[in-house]
């Protein structure tokens, strides 16, 4: 098995020492093996990045659309086979897995078109003669921080930006996802873009991502991640007038009401606690039922949890496949252990489950009777767990799903034109979503969230440009 290296300035680059890539549906299949950076090669890809921004920077602007749309092209054109890649080294279900390849691909497509529509303003000056423009200009050096989760379509909702708007990149994924984050570069350097434009570089956050916070020639750091690290690095950069972009936790409420149609809370609450096996900023891991729905909703569940087929995720009719590895399932049993400990019913599912392959498999788990002092209500856990949270009415309802330090995502299923159009505007998320799921969302339209779940700008759609563009103002008085 040969292996995959590290991409800096145009070259592919030996690390100093090899990950194996394991995949958690099999694991005795090593998925490849990839090459971890360390410091003084993170400080490599940096320096080159900084020496390619002027010319790509100022480079011709058709150019850099016509590469964008190639490489969303080939991301396109092999979306089975990466969706295949995906679901192998993550363990999201294939039909997952190729969606999430063909948003990836998507999002190339509708950055080089962006490319092609910089705005700008031309204004009157208050003083008599003078001419006012408004421009937009790239800010320099982006570092790029991706989690384990969406091994490609975050990279790409980050890295297609930052290249549209004229920056470079050094591109940090995952540890433990190297395999989507190397295909995807692979795709980019023979797309022709020039050398150190955009760099990867694998390898631990504590060696790699520590060597890129303090670097001062990274200009903007775009992170997805949890809240703690995000501090750590929101701290770190704001300390040296970084600018920063975070994408961190969630503990998303879906609010059923009485009057709601059940077959489409269902639908709701399942698609959205429980596949990609939970493992989703934006998953429902917080179902409030009003008084009048509660017990048929409960029931309903339960039925509906038993049904679900969880095996090896490139299996046909897989639903839900393994969590992704053994410190998050330590991570998730944990959770049920502390959640029951705390009073709440196990209804359904929170044991470990036998495959014909040894992989990390958990029952989708369904916690009731319990409230939102919990701690499995506060925290976010990040798995297929979900819990149920009684309340009287939509009132209380709207409290309790607002009763948390995240912001992310937020859903209402009901039959009332007015408790959605309230809930729209009264719900403290950045995202809400009236009779659909939690998770799901559009790639053309601005993603993000409030409180804890975001820091910056949004991203996504042209929303992006706040992050990755600076505006400047130029005043010129004609002689």
């Amino acid at each position: 098995m040969s292996i995959c290296r590290n991409l800096i300035a145009g070259e592919w680059v030996e690390g100093v020492d090899v990950n194996a890539d394991v995949n958690p549906s099999d694991l005795a299949d090593v998925v490849g093996e990839y090459a971890r950076a360390d410091a003084k090669l993170a400080a490599q890809a940096i320096a080159a990045a900084r020496t390619a921004f002027p010319a790509w920077s100022r480079g011709n602007i058709q150019a850099r659309a016509d590469m964008l749309e190639a490489i969303g092209n080939e991301i396109m054109a092999r979306k089975e086979e990466l969706g295949d890649l995906l679901s192998r080294e993550e363990g999201k279900t294939l039909p997952e897995g190729i969606g999430e390849v063909a948003r990836a691909g998507q999002i190339f497509k509708f950055f080089a078109g962006e490319v092609l529509r910089p705005e700008g303003e031309k204004l009157p000056s208050i003083r008599p003669d003078i001419d006012v423009e408004i421009t937009r200009e790239p800010v320099g050096v982006i570092a790029v921080i991706t989690p384990w989760n969406f091994p490609i379509a975050i990279p790409a909702w980050k890295i297609a930006p930052a290249l549209a708007y004229g920056n470079c990149v050094v591109f940090k994924p995952a540890d433990l996802v190297p395999g989507c984050a190397w295909a995807l570069a692979d795709i980019i350097a023979r797309a022709g873009v020039p050398e150190g434009v955009f760099n990867l570089v694998m390898g631990r956050g504590s060696v790699v991502g520590e060597a890129i916070l303090d670097a001062p020639d990274i200009d903007a750091i775009s992170f997805t991640g949890s809240v703690e690290t995000g501090k750590t690095i929101a701290t770190r950069a704001v300390a040296r007038l970084a600018r920063v972009q975070m994408e961190m936790g969630g503990k998303n409420p879906l609010v059923v009401l009485d009057d709601a149609d059940l077959d489409t809370a269902i639908n709701c609450a399942i698609q959205g606690a429980y596949y990609s096996t939970g493992q989703r900023c934006t998953a429902s891991s917080r179902l409030i039922a009003t008084d009048g729905i509660h017990d048929r909703f409960v029931a309903a569940m339960e039925e509906a949890l038993k049904t679900l087929k969880v095996d090896d995720a490139r299996k046909e009719g897989t639903q839900i496949g393994p969590v992704v590895d053994q410190s998050q399932l330590d991570q998730d049993l944990s959770y049920i252990n502390i959640g029951v400990k705390e009073g709440a019913r196990l209804v359904c599912g929170g044991e470990r489950l036998n495959r014909d392959t040894e992989g990390f498999y958990l029952a989708p788990a369904l916690l009731t009777e319990t409230n939102n002092d919990m701690r499995v209500n506060r925290e976010e856990i990040f798995g297929p767990v979900a819990t149920i949270i009684r309340v009287k009415d939509y009132d209380e309802a709207l409290v309790v799903a607002n009763d948390t330090r995240f912001g992310l995502s937020s859903g209402i299923c009901t039959t009332s034109l007015k408790h959605a159009s309230h809930f729209k505007r009264n719900s403290e998320a950045g995202m809400t979503m009236v009779n659909l799921p939690t998770a799901g969302v559009d790639y053309h339209v601005p993603f993000g969230g409030r409180k804890g779940s975001n820091y910056g700008p949004r991203e996504q759609g042209r929303y992006a440009r706040e992050f990755y563009t600076i505006v400047k103002t130029s005043y010129t008085l004609p002689v």
